[in-house]
Protein backbone atom coordinates (compact mmCIF):
# COMPACT_ATOMS: atom_id res chain seq x y z
CA UNK A 1 0.00 0.00 0.00
CA UNK A 2 2.83 2.05 0.62
CA UNK A 3 1.77 3.25 3.93
CA UNK A 4 4.52 2.46 7.37
CA UNK A 5 4.23 -1.51 7.99
CA UNK A 6 2.64 -1.22 12.28
CA UNK A 7 4.12 -4.18 14.34
CA UNK A 8 4.10 -4.45 17.91
CA UNK A 9 6.83 -3.94 20.87
CA UNK A 10 7.07 -3.28 23.91
CA UNK A 11 5.78 -0.07 23.64
CA UNK A 12 2.92 -1.20 21.81
CA UNK A 13 2.02 -0.44 18.27
CA UNK A 14 5.23 0.32 16.33
CA UNK A 15 7.13 1.41 12.86
CA UNK A 16 10.15 0.13 11.77
CA UNK A 17 12.76 2.83 10.59
CA UNK A 18 13.92 1.57 6.91
CA UNK A 19 17.54 1.69 7.49
CA UNK A 20 18.60 0.90 4.21
CA UNK A 21 16.60 4.42 2.58
CA UNK A 22 19.46 7.18 1.86
CA UNK A 23 17.21 9.41 4.04
CA UNK A 24 16.73 7.17 6.84
CA UNK A 25 20.26 8.38 8.50
CA UNK A 26 19.52 11.67 8.84
CA UNK A 27 16.13 10.95 10.05
CA UNK A 28 17.98 8.86 12.77
CA UNK A 29 20.07 11.45 13.89
CA UNK A 30 17.30 14.14 14.47
CA UNK A 31 16.04 11.71 16.90
CA UNK A 32 19.20 10.64 18.57
CA UNK A 33 20.06 14.36 18.55
CA UNK A 34 16.00 14.63 20.15
CA UNK A 35 16.43 12.27 22.92
CA UNK A 36 19.61 13.33 23.82
CA UNK A 37 18.72 16.50 24.56
CA UNK A 38 16.72 15.02 27.45
CA UNK A 39 18.79 11.74 28.63
CA UNK A 40 22.65 12.85 27.85
CA UNK A 41 24.17 9.13 26.92
CA UNK A 42 27.40 8.02 25.59
CA UNK A 43 26.18 5.13 23.31
CA UNK A 44 23.34 2.83 22.28
CA UNK A 45 22.24 -0.17 22.42
CA UNK A 46 20.01 -1.40 19.66
CA UNK A 47 17.42 -4.69 20.72
CA UNK A 48 14.76 -6.06 18.77
CA UNK A 49 15.99 -5.66 15.84
CA UNK A 50 16.23 -8.55 13.82
CA UNK A 51 13.10 -7.10 13.51
CA UNK A 52 11.73 -8.66 16.28
CA UNK A 53 7.89 -8.27 16.46
CA UNK A 54 5.24 -9.77 18.82
CA UNK A 55 2.66 -10.32 16.36
CA UNK A 56 2.96 -12.13 12.80
CA UNK A 57 4.08 -9.94 10.13
CA UNK A 58 1.84 -6.71 10.92
CA UNK A 59 -1.32 -5.63 13.14
CA UNK A 60 -3.35 -6.24 9.87
CA UNK A 61 -1.52 -9.43 8.95
CA UNK A 62 0.26 -9.93 5.34
CA UNK A 63 -0.98 -10.83 1.61
CA UNK A 64 -1.87 -14.29 1.59
CA UNK A 65 -0.97 -14.37 -2.27
CA UNK A 66 2.58 -13.26 -1.96
CA UNK A 67 4.74 -16.22 -2.97
CA UNK A 68 7.47 -14.43 -0.66
CA UNK A 69 5.03 -15.53 2.10
CA UNK A 70 4.94 -19.28 1.53
CA UNK A 71 8.26 -19.75 -0.18
CA UNK A 72 8.72 -23.31 -0.94
CA UNK A 73 11.64 -23.75 1.09
CA UNK A 74 12.14 -22.27 4.59
CA UNK A 75 14.48 -22.66 7.32
CA UNK A 76 13.70 -24.27 10.43
CA UNK A 77 11.52 -21.40 13.05
CA UNK A 78 9.57 -21.19 15.73
CA UNK A 79 6.44 -21.00 13.56
CA UNK A 80 4.75 -22.36 10.42
CA UNK A 81 5.87 -19.41 8.09
CA UNK A 82 8.87 -16.44 7.77
CA UNK A 83 6.77 -14.05 8.90
CA UNK A 84 6.88 -15.69 12.56
CA UNK A 85 8.11 -12.61 15.36
CA UNK A 86 8.92 -10.42 12.42
CA UNK A 87 7.47 -8.74 9.24
CA UNK A 88 5.81 -9.89 6.51
CA UNK A 89 8.79 -11.27 3.49
CA UNK A 90 6.71 -9.11 1.19
CA UNK A 91 7.16 -5.68 2.77
CA UNK A 92 8.94 -2.96 0.73
CA UNK A 93 12.20 -1.88 1.81
CA UNK A 94 13.80 0.98 -0.74
CA UNK A 95 15.25 -1.04 -2.91
CA UNK A 96 14.49 -4.55 -2.17
CA UNK A 97 11.59 -6.66 0.11
CA UNK A 98 11.85 -7.74 3.43
CA UNK A 99 12.75 -11.42 2.40
CA UNK A 100 15.64 -10.22 0.59
CA UNK A 101 16.65 -7.41 3.52
CA UNK A 102 15.56 -9.23 6.82
CA UNK A 103 19.06 -10.05 7.90
CA UNK A 104 20.33 -6.31 7.21
CA UNK A 105 18.00 -4.52 9.31
CA UNK A 106 20.06 -4.44 12.39
CA UNK A 107 23.44 -4.30 10.05
CA UNK A 108 22.00 -0.86 8.65
CA UNK A 109 20.56 0.29 11.92
CA UNK A 110 24.18 0.15 13.62
CA UNK A 111 25.42 2.15 10.28
CA UNK A 112 22.93 5.20 10.79
CA UNK A 113 23.19 4.86 14.60
CA UNK A 114 26.69 5.23 14.72
CA UNK A 115 26.70 7.69 12.20
CA UNK A 116 24.01 9.78 14.30
CA UNK A 117 26.28 9.30 17.71
CA UNK A 118 29.29 10.95 15.82
CA UNK A 119 27.30 13.94 14.39
CA UNK A 120 25.64 13.98 17.98
CA UNK A 121 28.49 13.48 19.97
CA UNK A 122 31.20 14.62 18.00
CA UNK A 123 33.64 12.31 19.86
CA UNK A 124 33.84 8.28 20.03
CA UNK A 125 30.82 6.29 20.90
CA UNK A 126 29.83 2.77 21.34
CA UNK A 127 26.64 1.12 19.58
CA UNK A 128 25.27 -2.51 20.86
CA UNK A 129 23.43 -4.43 18.57
CA UNK A 130 21.60 -8.20 18.83
CA UNK A 131 21.42 -8.21 15.23
CA UNK A 132 24.67 -8.26 12.96
CA UNK A 133 26.03 -9.22 9.78
CA UNK A 134 29.40 -9.52 8.11
CA UNK A 135 30.62 -5.84 8.63
CA UNK A 136 28.57 -5.16 11.10
CA UNK A 137 32.00 -4.97 13.67
CA UNK A 138 33.28 -1.59 11.76
CA UNK A 139 30.38 -0.08 12.83
CA UNK A 140 29.73 -1.58 16.73
CA UNK A 141 29.36 -4.53 18.74
CA UNK A 142 27.16 -7.42 19.82
CA UNK A 143 25.95 -9.54 23.06
CA UNK A 144 24.78 -13.35 22.42
CA UNK A 145 21.30 -12.48 23.31
CA UNK A 146 18.88 -13.94 25.93
CA UNK A 147 20.60 -16.83 27.66
CA UNK A 148 20.00 -18.46 30.84
CA UNK A 149 21.22 -18.32 33.96
CA UNK A 150 22.64 -21.81 34.71
CA UNK A 151 26.11 -23.53 34.10
CA UNK A 152 25.64 -24.95 30.35
CA UNK A 153 24.66 -21.24 29.00
CA UNK A 154 28.19 -20.12 30.72
CA UNK A 155 30.00 -22.59 29.37
CA UNK A 156 28.44 -21.93 25.39
CA UNK A 157 29.68 -18.11 25.79
CA UNK A 158 33.08 -18.97 25.31
CA UNK A 159 32.52 -20.64 21.89
CA UNK A 160 29.90 -17.82 21.38
CA UNK A 161 32.76 -14.96 22.06
CA UNK A 162 35.47 -16.42 19.97
CA UNK A 163 32.89 -17.10 17.03
CA UNK A 164 32.27 -13.64 16.59
CA UNK A 165 35.72 -12.58 17.02
CA UNK A 166 36.45 -14.91 13.76
CA UNK A 167 33.15 -13.15 12.36
CA UNK A 168 35.04 -9.96 12.05
CA UNK A 169 33.06 -8.35 15.66
CA UNK A 170 35.61 -8.17 18.90
CA UNK A 171 33.28 -6.14 20.70
CA UNK A 172 30.99 -9.29 22.41
CA UNK A 173 29.74 -10.33 25.58
CA UNK A 174 27.19 -12.51 26.77
CA UNK A 175 25.12 -11.22 29.73
CA UNK A 176 26.56 -12.15 32.55
CA UNK A 177 25.48 -14.09 35.38
CA UNK A 178 21.81 -14.34 32.76
CA UNK A 179 19.42 -12.76 31.97
CA UNK A 180 16.34 -15.23 32.07
CA UNK A 181 15.50 -17.33 35.32
CA UNK A 182 17.01 -16.26 38.65
CA UNK A 183 20.91 -16.87 39.26
CA UNK A 184 22.90 -18.34 42.32
CA UNK A 185 25.82 -16.68 44.27
CA UNK A 186 28.20 -19.30 42.90
CA UNK A 187 26.96 -19.23 39.85
CA UNK A 188 27.13 -15.53 39.30
CA UNK A 189 30.66 -15.68 40.89
CA UNK A 190 31.99 -17.81 38.57
CA UNK A 191 30.30 -15.79 35.66
CA UNK A 192 31.94 -12.71 36.83
CA UNK A 193 35.28 -14.35 36.89
CA UNK A 194 34.88 -15.47 33.03
CA UNK A 195 32.67 -12.23 31.98
CA UNK A 196 35.41 -9.70 33.22
CA UNK A 197 37.22 -11.32 30.02
CA UNK A 198 34.54 -11.19 27.87
CA UNK A 199 35.92 -7.95 25.26
CA UNK A 200 32.51 -6.81 25.96
CA UNK A 201 31.57 -7.09 29.64
CA UNK A 202 27.98 -6.71 31.16
CA UNK A 203 25.83 -8.08 34.02
CA UNK A 204 22.58 -8.31 32.64
CA UNK A 205 19.41 -9.74 33.45
CA UNK A 206 15.13 -9.51 32.86
CA UNK A 207 12.94 -7.25 34.16
CA UNK A 208 11.79 -8.79 37.92
CA UNK A 209 14.26 -11.31 38.32
CA UNK A 210 16.44 -11.01 41.18
CA UNK A 211 19.18 -8.65 41.32
CA UNK A 212 22.67 -10.17 40.05
CA UNK A 213 24.71 -7.38 40.58
CA UNK A 214 28.35 -7.48 43.03
CA UNK A 215 26.83 -5.55 45.54
CA UNK A 216 23.55 -7.69 45.93
CA UNK A 217 25.81 -10.80 47.34
CA UNK A 218 27.64 -11.41 50.79
CA UNK A 219 31.02 -10.40 50.80
CA UNK A 220 32.14 -13.81 50.12
CA UNK A 221 30.93 -13.52 46.81
CA UNK A 222 31.44 -9.56 45.68
CA UNK A 223 34.96 -9.90 46.51
CA UNK A 224 35.88 -12.77 43.59
CA UNK A 225 34.03 -10.57 41.31
CA UNK A 226 35.45 -7.55 42.24
CA UNK A 227 38.79 -8.88 42.12
CA UNK A 228 38.36 -10.07 38.82
CA UNK A 229 37.07 -6.74 37.56
CA UNK A 230 39.81 -4.90 38.66
CA UNK A 231 42.43 -7.11 36.72
CA UNK A 232 40.48 -6.43 33.77
CA UNK A 233 40.72 -2.88 34.69
CA UNK A 234 44.72 -3.12 35.42
CA UNK A 235 44.91 -4.97 31.75
CA UNK A 236 42.89 -2.07 29.98
CA UNK A 237 45.89 -0.72 28.60
CA UNK A 238 46.88 -4.00 26.76
CA UNK A 239 43.21 -4.93 25.75
CA UNK A 240 43.17 -1.61 24.22
CA UNK A 241 45.85 -2.53 22.25
CA UNK A 242 43.81 -5.25 21.31
CA UNK A 243 41.07 -3.53 20.02
CA UNK A 244 42.86 -1.28 17.94
CA UNK A 245 44.79 -4.30 16.54
CA UNK A 246 41.38 -5.69 15.42
CA UNK A 247 40.37 -1.52 14.07
CA UNK A 248 43.32 -1.46 12.11
CA UNK A 249 44.61 -4.48 11.04
CA UNK A 250 41.73 -7.25 11.46
CA UNK A 251 42.57 -9.72 14.83
CA UNK A 252 40.81 -10.98 17.29
CA UNK A 253 41.22 -9.86 20.97
CA UNK A 254 39.29 -13.24 22.33
CA UNK A 255 40.64 -15.74 20.39
CA UNK A 256 40.90 -19.67 20.69
CA UNK A 257 44.05 -21.55 21.29
CA UNK A 258 44.55 -23.04 18.17
CA UNK A 259 44.60 -19.30 16.48
CA UNK A 260 48.20 -19.23 18.50
CA UNK A 261 48.88 -22.97 18.15
CA UNK A 262 47.77 -24.36 15.15
CA UNK A 263 49.99 -27.49 14.39
CA UNK A 264 49.20 -28.39 17.98
CA UNK A 265 45.58 -31.01 17.28
CA UNK A 266 44.65 -31.07 20.98
CA UNK A 267 44.09 -26.91 20.78
CA UNK A 268 41.32 -27.50 18.45
CA UNK A 269 38.62 -28.69 19.82
CA UNK A 270 39.20 -26.78 23.30
CA UNK A 271 36.47 -24.80 24.06
CA UNK A 272 36.45 -24.00 27.96
CA UNK A 273 39.82 -21.78 27.49
CA UNK A 274 40.53 -18.82 25.61
CA UNK A 275 43.47 -16.16 25.14
CA UNK A 276 43.25 -12.72 25.10
CA UNK A 277 45.55 -12.10 21.83
CA UNK A 278 48.37 -13.31 21.98
CA UNK A 279 49.91 -13.28 26.18
CA UNK A 280 47.27 -14.22 28.80
CA UNK A 281 45.42 -17.53 28.74
CA UNK A 282 42.01 -17.39 30.60
CA UNK A 283 41.22 -21.18 32.00
CA UNK A 284 37.52 -20.27 34.40
CA UNK A 285 35.44 -22.84 36.26
CA UNK A 286 32.61 -23.66 34.20
CA UNK A 287 31.00 -26.16 36.46
CA UNK A 288 29.10 -26.29 39.77
CA UNK A 289 30.95 -26.38 43.34
CA UNK A 290 34.33 -27.15 41.34
CA UNK A 291 37.38 -26.22 42.96
CA UNK A 292 39.93 -27.45 40.74
CA UNK A 293 40.00 -26.91 36.61
CA UNK A 294 41.92 -28.75 34.25
CA UNK A 295 43.62 -26.56 31.77
CA UNK A 296 45.47 -27.07 28.78
CA UNK A 297 49.11 -25.92 28.65
CA UNK A 298 50.53 -25.69 24.57
CA UNK A 299 54.13 -26.22 24.22
CA UNK A 300 55.76 -23.03 25.55
CA UNK A 301 56.74 -21.35 28.76
CA UNK A 302 53.95 -19.64 31.40
CA UNK A 303 53.73 -17.58 33.89
CA UNK A 304 51.33 -17.86 37.01
CA UNK A 305 49.53 -13.99 36.75
CA UNK A 306 49.21 -13.64 40.19
CA UNK A 307 52.83 -15.49 41.50
CA UNK A 308 55.14 -14.61 38.40
CA UNK A 309 56.40 -18.75 39.12
CA UNK A 310 57.00 -19.63 35.57
CA UNK A 311 56.90 -23.29 34.07
CA UNK A 312 57.51 -24.66 30.43
CA UNK A 313 54.93 -26.72 29.46
CA UNK A 314 55.24 -29.60 26.58
CA UNK A 315 51.53 -29.70 25.37
CA UNK A 316 50.08 -30.74 28.50
CA UNK A 317 46.96 -30.58 31.03
CA UNK A 318 47.15 -29.67 34.36
CA UNK A 319 44.67 -29.91 37.27
CA UNK A 320 44.93 -26.02 39.06
CA UNK A 321 43.61 -24.85 42.35
CA UNK A 322 40.48 -22.91 41.76
CA UNK A 323 38.52 -21.52 44.94
CA UNK A 324 35.81 -19.49 44.62
CA UNK A 325 38.29 -16.51 45.00
CA UNK A 326 40.28 -17.66 42.07
CA UNK A 327 40.32 -17.54 38.01
CA UNK A 328 43.34 -19.33 36.68
CA UNK A 329 45.38 -16.44 34.66
CA UNK A 330 48.65 -17.50 33.01
CA UNK A 331 50.73 -14.58 31.09
CA UNK A 332 52.53 -16.71 27.96
CA UNK A 333 56.16 -16.35 27.48
CA UNK A 334 57.62 -14.15 24.49
CA UNK A 335 55.07 -11.03 25.62
CA UNK A 336 55.33 -7.64 27.44
CA UNK A 337 52.06 -6.69 28.22
CA UNK A 338 51.25 -3.22 29.93
CA UNK A 339 48.77 -2.45 32.80
CA UNK A 340 47.43 0.63 35.48
CA UNK A 341 46.61 0.44 38.66
CA UNK A 342 42.61 -0.40 38.75
CA UNK A 343 40.74 2.25 39.92
CA UNK A 344 36.84 2.85 40.09
CA UNK A 345 36.05 3.60 36.52
CA UNK A 346 38.09 3.44 33.31
CA UNK A 347 38.07 7.04 33.21
CA UNK A 348 39.94 6.87 36.71
CA UNK A 349 42.12 4.03 35.59
CA UNK A 350 43.42 5.54 32.63
CA UNK A 351 44.92 8.51 34.97
CA UNK A 352 46.71 5.88 37.03
CA UNK A 353 50.67 5.11 36.09
CA UNK A 354 51.94 1.97 34.08
CA UNK A 355 53.76 -1.31 35.02
CA UNK A 356 55.03 -3.34 32.38
CA UNK A 357 55.13 -7.08 32.84
CA UNK A 358 57.83 -9.12 30.74
CA UNK A 359 57.35 -12.89 30.70
CA UNK A 360 60.21 -13.96 29.09
CA UNK A 361 60.43 -17.14 26.71
CA UNK A 362 62.18 -19.93 27.17
CA UNK A 363 65.02 -18.26 24.79
CA UNK A 364 64.69 -15.02 27.36
CA UNK A 365 63.48 -12.99 24.61
CA UNK A 366 59.71 -11.14 24.54
CA UNK A 367 58.20 -8.83 22.65
CA UNK A 368 55.01 -6.78 22.93
CA UNK A 369 53.29 -3.57 21.33
CA UNK A 370 50.98 -0.71 23.02
CA UNK A 371 48.71 1.58 21.08
CA UNK A 372 47.51 4.85 23.15
CA UNK A 373 45.21 8.03 22.07
CA UNK A 374 43.21 9.62 23.89
CA UNK A 375 40.01 7.67 24.14
CA UNK A 376 37.63 9.84 22.42
CA UNK A 377 38.56 11.34 19.25
CA UNK A 378 37.01 10.42 16.27
CA UNK A 379 39.60 8.67 13.83
CA UNK A 380 42.18 8.82 16.05
CA UNK A 381 44.31 6.43 14.41
CA UNK A 382 43.62 7.52 11.12
CA UNK A 383 44.48 11.16 11.34
CA UNK A 384 47.61 10.13 13.49
CA UNK A 385 46.72 11.28 16.82
CA UNK A 386 48.18 8.48 18.71
CA UNK A 387 51.34 6.76 20.03
CA UNK A 388 52.87 3.24 19.24
CA UNK A 389 55.32 1.89 21.35
CA UNK A 390 57.26 -1.11 20.47
CA UNK A 391 59.26 -3.59 23.14
CA UNK A 392 61.58 -6.22 22.32
CA UNK A 393 63.93 -7.93 24.81
CA UNK A 394 67.15 -9.72 23.86
CA UNK A 395 70.57 -10.08 25.95
CA UNK A 396 68.93 -9.13 29.10
CA UNK A 397 67.68 -6.16 27.98
CA UNK A 398 64.27 -4.13 27.32
CA UNK A 399 63.90 -1.97 24.38
CA UNK A 400 61.16 0.42 24.22
CA UNK A 401 60.80 2.08 21.13
CA UNK A 402 57.87 5.08 19.94
CA UNK A 403 57.76 3.55 16.72
CA UNK A 404 55.39 5.92 14.88
CA UNK A 405 53.38 9.55 16.12
CA UNK A 406 54.10 11.06 19.04
CA UNK A 407 51.00 13.40 18.91
CA UNK A 408 49.52 11.50 22.06
CA UNK A 409 51.21 11.78 25.46
CA UNK A 410 48.71 11.21 28.72
CA UNK A 411 48.22 14.05 30.34
CA UNK A 412 47.63 12.30 33.77
CA UNK A 413 49.02 8.72 33.93
CA UNK A 414 52.02 8.43 32.14
CA UNK A 415 54.87 7.49 33.70
CA UNK A 416 56.02 3.92 33.81
CA UNK A 417 56.28 3.37 37.86
CA UNK A 418 57.19 -0.39 37.77
CA UNK A 419 58.65 -3.23 35.25
CA UNK A 420 58.39 -6.73 36.48
CA UNK A 421 60.50 -9.09 34.47
CA UNK A 422 59.64 -12.97 34.92
CA UNK A 423 61.96 -15.81 34.49
CA UNK A 424 65.26 -14.13 35.89
CA UNK A 425 67.46 -17.15 36.41
CA UNK A 426 69.66 -15.63 38.61
CA UNK A 427 70.05 -12.61 40.77
CA UNK A 428 71.02 -9.68 38.80
CA UNK A 429 74.46 -7.81 39.70
CA UNK A 430 73.33 -4.83 38.60
CA UNK A 431 70.24 -2.81 36.56
CA UNK A 432 70.47 0.43 35.06
CA UNK A 433 68.33 2.38 32.77
CA UNK A 434 69.92 3.92 29.92
CA UNK A 435 73.03 3.17 31.32
CA UNK A 436 72.19 4.58 34.59
CA UNK A 437 72.49 2.12 37.30
CA UNK A 438 69.45 1.80 39.47
CA UNK A 439 69.35 0.58 42.84
CA UNK A 440 65.48 0.15 43.63
CA UNK A 441 64.68 -3.30 42.35
CA UNK A 442 64.30 -6.32 44.08
CA UNK A 443 64.61 -10.09 43.34
CA UNK A 444 62.97 -13.62 44.31
CA UNK A 445 64.84 -16.24 43.59
CA UNK A 446 61.58 -19.01 44.37
CA UNK A 447 59.43 -17.30 41.77
CA UNK A 448 62.72 -16.17 39.88
CA UNK A 449 60.83 -12.28 39.15
CA UNK A 450 62.94 -9.33 38.99
CA UNK A 451 61.23 -6.17 40.23
CA UNK A 452 62.00 -2.67 39.03
CA UNK A 453 60.72 0.02 41.00
CA UNK A 454 60.76 3.35 38.69
CA UNK A 455 58.79 5.77 40.48
CA UNK A 456 61.72 8.94 40.75
CA UNK A 457 62.88 8.30 36.98
CA UNK A 458 60.08 10.03 35.94
CA UNK A 459 60.07 7.83 32.82
CA UNK A 460 57.18 8.31 29.99
CA UNK A 461 55.26 6.06 28.56
CA UNK A 462 56.00 6.85 25.07
CA UNK A 463 59.84 7.82 25.56
CA UNK A 464 62.30 5.65 23.89
CA UNK A 465 64.92 3.65 26.91
CA UNK A 466 66.72 0.53 27.53
CA UNK A 467 66.31 -1.03 30.61
CA UNK A 468 69.54 -3.74 31.44
CA UNK A 469 70.16 -6.53 34.12
CA UNK A 470 73.21 -7.75 34.50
Amino acid sequence: SGKPIIGRVWPGDTAFPDFSHPNATPYWTKQVQDFYQQVPFDGLWIDMNEVSNFVEGSTLGCPGDSPLENPPYKPGLGGDHLRTKTLCMSARNYNSTQYNMHSLYGYFEAVSTMSALKTVLRERSLVISRSTYPNSGSHGGHWLGDNQSNWPDMQLSIPGILAFNMFGIPMVGADICGFNSATTPELCTRWMQVGAFYPFSRNHNTIGAPEQNPTSFSHMYSDPMRNALQVRYSLLPSLYTLFWQAHAQGATVARPLFFEFPSDPSTLSIDRQFLWGSFLLISPVLDEAEITVKAYFPADRWYDFYTGMGFDSKGESRTLKAPLDTINLHLRGGYVSVKQTADLTTTASRMNNFTLTVALSAEDNAEGVLYLDDGVTIDAYETGHYSYITYTVSNNTLTSSNMEHSSYTPENGKYIEEIDVLGVKSQPKAVTLNSKPLTGFIYDATTQVLVVKLDSENVIINSSFKLSWL
